[in-house]
């Protein structure tokens, strides 16, 4: 797997894996079997890249699979000019949008209010908030209720860390549209989280009344062990 370089916004490799020249170098040969060490080390940014985009896995996963299809028959044309990383998710998103606008003109129904009324049930119960799985999945849905084109730069720039010209480069967009788009995509983040966990805040590190009866057990018997 790679390692995030945070600061730089890039995918940086551990010692001692091959680069991912010295993979293609091998396909390109006839060792197809290589080609694995690609899909497991890119799995995961290409399934949050598209699942930016589509919201059903079944078809995230397929979106993944025609992608990396797609890609092995097109090695050749990888002039390597931009990072292989890059053109690889470029290929999946580009492949994403093609299903979303494929699903649009066969589908009729308003992109608004399909989003405002997924908004009005994601608030979820107090005691969904106990772990951090549970929390995991607030801040997915809430992702989630963004624009599209805000929540796939949100995903690819916050989630994926990719750098502002990687992510432009994926999308097709200028550099300054990436920035816009992530600096709008936090403020809606920040305001729907407000919306859903605000009111909240006061149960944070709730003190239940089994504990407290605890406490006040320990506490006596030991104040009556010192008398």
């Amino acid at each position: 797997m790679f390692e995030n370089d945070r600061e730089n916004g890039v995918m940086v490799e551990p010692i001692g894996e091959p680069s991912d020249e010295e993979i293609l170098e091998r396909v390109a040969t006839g060792d197809v079997a290589a080609f694995e060490l690609v899909m497991r080390r890119y799995n995961r940014r290409l399934f949050r890249a598209v699942r930016a985009i589509l919201k059903d896995d079944a078809e995230v996963e397929d979106v993944i699979q025609e992608a990396y299809v797609s890609a092995y028959a097109h090695l050749a044309d990888f002039s390597g000019r931009a990072r292989f990383s890059t053109w690889l998710t470029r290929i999946a998103v580009h492949e994403a949008f093609g299903r979303l606008r494929k699903r649009r003109r066969s589908e009729s129904w308003d992109v608004n209010n399909g989003e405002e009324e997924q908004i009005m049930t994601l608030t979820p119960s107090p005691e969904k908030h106990a772990s951090d799985g549970e929390l995991r999945k607030l801040l997915e849905q809430v992702v989630e209720t963004l624009p599209e084109t805000f929540r796939t730069v949100f995903v690819l720039r916050a989630v994926e860390q990719l750098s502002v010209a990687e992510t432009s480069e994926v999308l097709g967009i200028p550099e300054d549209t990436v920035k816009t788009r992530l600096h709008r995509a936090r403020g809606l983040l920040q305001s729907r989280l407000q919306e859903r966990v605000g009111d909240r805040v006061p149960e944070l590190y709730d003190f239940q009344g089994a504990q407290c009866d605890a406490i006040v057990d320990r506490v006596l018997r030991r104040l009556k062990s010192l008398s």
